[in-house]
């Protein structure tokens, strides 16, 4: 008899005893094994990591950037229309994008940002009239530096003698004899320019006349008044007189052809400064500070739109923003070589009439941070 068929059933093997450490590797190790892969497939996998860890890299880094604190520069603003390119810096994000939080302190003309240049108040100075820019150096070497200057004359309107309603005169000199009482703007700068001016006439103080320093915006209303028969004022108050009947321009330009001696010479009587301190000790802030400042000059020398800022930040009425006369902007390494002996020339004078004391090199306080040194 044939023996039955089986029925087939699997055959079931016992795993082989496994060492203990291997057993224990495997309980408590969570990752699989990474299979086997060929050379090229390995190579791909390798590139594609090694980009992904570079751009979470590069994201890492742009964010800790954009988290950092911009650097604070403080800045003595005199708002008249030569403080313009402060306004035009900071609106259109010109010191943002340098990485510069920049803070405006408003001052009442120039001795006041010398002061807080003096107190480390300050790091910068968006108009500070050179005279007094200057005198500051002889108190305090390296006090402060110029990276821009802003030029005026007859063409490029700023400084101007103005006359009460009643007084014909034509120029200076036609101030002698009419005008007993003047008043000028303030500062130690623009004080010795009046005065220079009327000399330069034949006029002499506490016999032809009295001169009375006197805020910025109280000059419209003290002529209107008819307090003073005569005074030393800037732009935007000139233009704002005239309009309104106050007074009326005698004579502008002054500085260039009673000091300089040409009509057509720019007189370099303000400009954006910095602080020896911060030059110093943040050199890259001063030439981010400057880099901004630059492009502010360039959009006022070809965007008259640039005007509109005038209006709220400076003492300029509104209506006359766009049309007001403004000086002749350059930051320093752009002025030729007349510009700088003509510059000299002014501040010369005010040594020799004994508004600041020591004699000073100009060419030694002319600084462009973002570019090389102006010489």
């Amino acid at each position: 008899m044939a023996a039955p068929k089986l029925a087939h059933r699997p055959i079931c093997r016992r795993p082989a005893a496994m060492p203990p450490a291997h057993l224990f590797s495997m309980l408590h190790n969570t990752k699989s094994p990474e299979p086997r892969m060929e050379p090229e497939m390995k190579y791909r996998r390798d590139i594609l990591k090694t980009a992904l860890l570079a751009t979470a890299a590069l994201a890492t880094a742009m964010w800790s950037a954009g988290a950092m604190a911009a650097d604070k520069v403080k800045v003595g603003v005199f708002p008249v229309s030569s403080a313009l390119p402060y306004f035009v810096a900071a609106e259109r994000g010109y010191f943002k994008e340098q990485g510069i939080d920049a803070e405006m302190v408003k001052l009442m003309g120039a001795p006041p940002i010398v002061q807080g240049m003096l107190t480390n108040d300050l790091d910068a100075g968006a108009n500070l009239v050179t005279v007094d820019g200057m005198n500051g150096n002889t108190k305090k070497e390296g006090l402060l530096y110029y990276m821009s200057l802003y030029g005026q004359n007859k063409f490029a309107q700023m400084e101007q003698f103005v006359a009460k309603n009643g007084i014909d005169a034509k120029s200076v000199k036609d101030l002698k004899g009419t005008a007993k009482k003047i008043m000028s703007a303030p500062g130690a700068g623009n004080m010795a320019m009046a005065r220079a001016v009327l000399g330069a006439v034949g006029m002499k103080e506490g016999t032809d006349y009295t001169l009375t320093e006197l805020a910025m915006n109280l000059h419209a209303d003290a002529m209107k008044a008819g307090t003073f028969d005569a005074g030393y004022t800037l732009e935007p108050n000139a233009t704002v007189m005239n309009k309104s009947g106050a007074a009326n321009t005698v004579e502008a330009g002054v500085v260039s052809k009673y000091i300089i001696g040409r009509e057509e010479a720019y007189a370099y009587m303000a400009g954006g400064a910095i602080t020896g301190k911060m030059l110093r000790e943040r050199p890259d802030v001063a030439r981010r500070f400057t880099a901004a400042w630059r492009k502010a000059l360039k959009d006022i020398e070809q965007d008259p739109t640039t005007r509109e800022l005038l209006k709220g930040n400076t003492f300029t009425p509104p209506e006359l923003a766009m049309t007001i006369p403004l000086p002749r902007m350059m930051m320093v390494d752009q002025l030729s070589a007349q510009d700088k002996k003509d510059f000299q020339k002014v501040i010369d004078f005010t040594i020799e009439s004994g508004v600041i004391k020591d004699k000073i090199d100009t060419s030694k306080y002319l600084v462009s941070p973002d570019r090389k040194a102006a010489s």
